[in-house]
């Protein structure tokens, strides 16, 4: 097998050992050194200082959970880093331990057999961490909303029922009369907008219900949590406009994709980053991000169209905009997303439109140009013959004799 690095190390690991394995091919044989080290800075320095005095180029270590991070940025710079995905490496079964384990990585690199992840650099990093924590806020955040709709029910309230939007300013107002202690349907419905669409008297009845010391204290608790989250995502959002002043123009660029608006855009930015030369090509960007089918074939037979498993932030977010854009009218995207839902339903019509809305982003932000909508005509145009004979063969299956004829 053909050797590609001479001199190479590969590192496991944990929260608070790492050992490492340094490979040396010397002439006609190949020298290993094994040496175990702490997590702490300072041990870190020493496992840099130890990789440099035993000439190492390429180092190489699994994606345990955040414990690679740290041991990433100190060695960052100095050496060929390499970050590998703990189930393509695994090792025979067996004789398993920390040094075999280092041993192990250290071999596949020195032979190139470690398929590289994709690490962005510093600055993506942190856009990554603040986009990520901002959505897992937003989740928490629906549900304390969540669960203030059923403490409404333990205490038989409807407000569900009559009010869309249990955070909007109506119910805002009618949680916070309840946790002062009024209870009286009328005077609830006097604090709201007067706006709301279900009738007076359906409303007093949804209003009317038993509330204890117990629900308001839980009202005030879960409401608190709500305003607390709505603190922190706002100064996220700060934070994110700070970071993303110098890709400002590839947000604006992503912004003009229907279903992809600015915090959408900012996540795109923060996953897959802003250079899109670590991708051969678009088809690479959609695979890695999980939104194509895998190959899954035996016998000349294909067994599964499962799409692949990939970046899961990335996939949910982009299936999230894959839904807007298919509500945006007179689009290609919206278009395309009813074409295929006829035949292989509404989830992978959702995924296809995902994987246009990437594959669009990735030319967007490789050549800096506006997105194209092609029009939600699109499909009709490219082959009008074969939407009129579908056309025609339906009217024949509903009862109709048609004759068709050209337009002048």
């Amino acid at each position: 097998m053909k050797l590609l690095h001479a001199r190479c190390a590969g590192l496991d690991v944990h929260k608070d050992t790492i050992v490492a394995c340094a490979r040396i091919q010397g002439k006609g044989r190949t020298q290993r050194v094994v040496e175990s080290f702490g997590t702490t800075t300072a041990e870190l320095l020493r496992l840099s200082e130890w990789l440099d005095s035993q000439n190492v180029t390429h180092v190489a270590m699994e994606a345990t959970g955040v414990y690679w991070k740290p041991v990433w940025h100190v060695l960052e710079g100095d050496f060929e880093l390499v970050l590998a995905n703990a189930a393509h490496i695994k090792n025979v079964p067996g004789r398993k331990t920390d040094v075999n384990d280092a041993t192990w990585i250290a071999d596949l690199l020195a032979h190139g057999l470690i398929r590289a992840s994709f690490v962005p650099e510093r600055p993506i990093q942190e856009l990554r961490g603040l986009t990520r924590t901002r959505k897992q806020l937003v989740r928490e955040r629906a549900r304390h909303l969540q669960r203030l709709q059923a403490v409404f029910e333990d205490a038989n309230l409807k407000i569900g029922s009559v009010i869309s939007n249990v955070d909007g300013r109506s119910g805002r107002a009618i949680v916070e009369a309840l946790i002062a202690g009024e209870t009286d349907p009328d005077k609830l419905l006097a604090v709201t907008t007067g706006r709301l669409r279900a009738p007076r008297e359906q409303l007093l009845e949804a209003l009317r219900g038993k509330v204890t010391s117990y629900h308001r204290f839980l009202l005030k608790l879960h409401l608190e949590q709500v305003k607390g989250l709505d603190d922190a995502v706002e100064a996220i959002d700060k934070e994110v406009g700070r970071l993303v002043e110098p890709f400002r123009r590839n947000i604006e660029l992503l912004t003009t994709i229907p279903g992809v608006n600015r915090t959408t855009a900012e996540m795109l930015v923060s996953e897959i980053g802003h250079d899109m030369s670590r991708f051969p090509s678009a088809g690479h960007l959609v695979s890695w991000a999980g939104l194509c089918p895998r190959n899954d074939e035996s016998a000349g037979k294909r067994r599964s169209t499962r799409v692949r498993k990939g970046a899961p932030w990335l996939k949910t977010m982009l299936v999230q905009a894959a839904c807007s854009a298919a509500n945006t009218k007179n689009t290609y995207l919206r278009a395309q997303y009813h074409r295929i839902r006829g035949r292989r339903g509404s989830k992978k019509a959702y995924v296809a439109v995902a994987a246009s809305i990437l594959t669009a982003a990735y030319h967007m932000l490789r050549d800096g140009v506006a997105y194209n909508d092609l029009g939600s005509d699109y499909f009709d145009r490219r082959d009008a013959t074969k939407t009129i004979k579908r056309l025609i063969r339906r009217l024949h299956d509903l009862g109709c004799e048609v004759e068709v004829k050209t337009a002048a």
